[in-house]
């Protein structure tokens, strides 16, 4: 018979030695005692993991973030939104704005005024600008807030209602313009005249955050025309806050603010600085959307 395989021999009893009772080279001994000393280790890190878990929840509000670096307030943005803030189009084809109106169609299908008929839900805070409306503490038990109805009629010849184009079919473009939600967020108006610019003071009034768009470049001045605003005081009116958060004000509707370009020069690029005032506004070169953003615009004959 052929001599048995030594290496063989090795592994197997290594594997289980049946005169010694060891397995992979422990007793059942050896084995209970390493088993219990890492179900201890193992069980000890994930009490701590557990436990510092539950104290960083304990800082948490399920109503308001605790920490918030993404944009500091308030962040302005506008529809329609396009690639690197540029839009080009041609009046006479409709293909080349259909994106931009679409855009715009989507986002305001969200202020229909079916959308806002529950009573429950909604409340009329007024068309004209009044103070903030305080409906509570944010901590406080009072649960689910109502939220101010905003009128798309209110947006002009902007809210979509008689025009499907926004004028782009016309050459008179539309934006719609918006301050981002911020929980909890009182957005004060300027104070005095001295923090706004001369060309911007006859936007200044009371209980309203003023918006003023103008040329960026100064190649552009004397291009861009007219700009005509639509809605509540021409700007955002401080009825509509605070926003309360997703968890008490799911269906709160932020104010917005129609701006119409009636007169652009053609076959120019024109690029545009749209910026907000308040006494807690500010600016950031590194955040272009830092209460302002720019828009380049050209239209083609």
């Amino acid at each position: 018979m052929p001599a048995q395989n030594k290496d063989e021999g090795g592994w197997k009893k290594f594997i289980w030695n049946s005169e010694t009772k060891e397995f992979l080279g422990r007793t059942g001994s050896s084995w209970s005692k390493i088993l219990l000393f890492y179900l201890v280790f193992y069980g000890f890190l994930a009490g701590i993991f557990i436990g510092t878990i539950q104290v960083l929840l304990l800082t948490l509000s399920d109503l308001k973030p605790t920490w918030q670096d993404r944009v500091a307030p308030p962040g302005l943005s506008h529809h329609p939104r396009s690639e690197k803030s540029e839009m080009a189009f041609s009046q006479d084809h409709i293909e080349t704005y259909l994106e931009y109106t679409k855009s715009i169609r989507e986002f305001l299908s969200q202020y229909d005024s079916e959308k806002q008929e529950d009573g429950m839900q909604f409340e009329d805070c007024g068309e004209q600008p009044q103070d903030f409306k305080n409906r509570g503490d944010l901590e406080s038990d009072i649960g689910v807030r109502k939220a101010c109805r905003f009128s798309r009629t209110w947006l002009g010849p902007c809210s979509g209602i008689e025009d499907r184009h926004f004028g782009f079919d016309t050459g008179k473009p539309c934006l719609i313009v918006k301050l981002n939600r911020i929980v909890n967020f009182r957005p004060k108006p300027p104070t005095s005249n001295e923090t706004v610019p001369e060309e911007a003071k006859h936007k200044v009034q009371p209980n309203v955050i003023p918006m003023f768009c103008t040329n960026k470049r100064e190649e552009d001045a004397g291009k861009l025309g007219e700009v005509k605003y639509y809605g509540i005081g021409e700007g955002f009116p401080l009825q509509y806050y605070p926003y309360y958060g997703k968890k008490l004000h799911g269906h709160y509707l932020q104010p917005l603010v129609a701006i119409q370009f009636v007169n652009l020069t053609r076959n120019e690029d024109i690029r545009i600085e749209c910026k907000v005032y308040g006494e807690n506004i500010y600016y950031n070169d590194k955040d272009r959307y830092q209460g302002r953003f720019d828009v380049k615009i050209s239209i083609k004959s």
